[in-house]
């Protein structure tokens, strides 16, 4: 998530209108797409404030939150104390290999530096899948948003870019593609436009399902 976001605004737009309908569109998908439930060992790289977290976790499994921001941590910290949140680099992940059955990560690829550095240290803490949510260049909100406010700084990717980064991973028996939310404007339209199987293609969250061939 973009820094320039205190964690208190980051989660009090989550509760907004548009932010319950788009947080419960994106998480529900990332949940699906990484069978997330009960039985399962996840990391969430990156976690923020937790928002995506406490989500993951509801679902039954057992979760854990790293981040380098200490002020975010400790937000997170204050919403559940139940998940163990650690401090950490995603760039060098404190971890042994395959630690955990499923890594997220959501948009902090948007944010890191190194994104090669991130996914081969994520490749190699995952035993399972790998769910990443990235952010669409090929969609409107793209056009509406990139470079300003919360996307400040951050990095879009289109469905080529996904293709290359996931064919430089070792161990990847099947991947996919769902991009969401076409319109970033409220949610009445949004759920009616949704429903338009063309304008799929074009939606500004990407949801990237990982499933590496060490699974079982």
């Amino acid at each position: 998530m973009n820094r320039h976001l205190s964690p208190e605004k980051y989660d009090g737009w989550y509760r907004t209108a548009r932010g319950t309908w788009i947080g419960a569109h994106e998480s529900e998908t990332l949940i699906r797409l990484g069978e997330i439930g009960v039985g399962r060992r996840v990391l969430d790289v990156g976690c923020g404030s937790g928002w995506f977290t406490r989500r993951f976790a509801a679902t039954g499994a057992s979760v854990t939150g790293l981040d380098n921001d200490a002020a975010m941590l400790d937000y997170a910290r204050a919403q559940d104390a139940s998940i163990p949140y650690i401090s950490g680099d995603m760039l060098a992940l404190p971890f042994p290999d395959k630690s955990f059955d499923v890594i997220t990560a959501v948009t902090s690829l948007c944010f890191v530096p190194d994104e090669h550095c991130a996914l081969a240290e994520i490749v190699r803490v995952a035993r399972r899948r790998i769910v990443l949510g990235l952010l669409h260049r090929d969609s409107l909100l793209y056009l509406r948003k990139h470079g300003r406010g919360a996307y400040a700084g951050a990095r879009w990717h289109t469905r080529t870019d996904v293709a290359t980064l996931v064919a430089a991973l070792p161990g990847v028996h099947h991947w996919k593609i769902e991009t969401l939310l076409f319109w970033p404007g409220g949610p009445r339209p949004g759920r009616v436009l949704e429903c338009l199987p063309g304008l799929k293609h074009f939606g500004g969250f990407m949801a990237v399902g990982i499933e590496l061939s060490t699974s079982d």
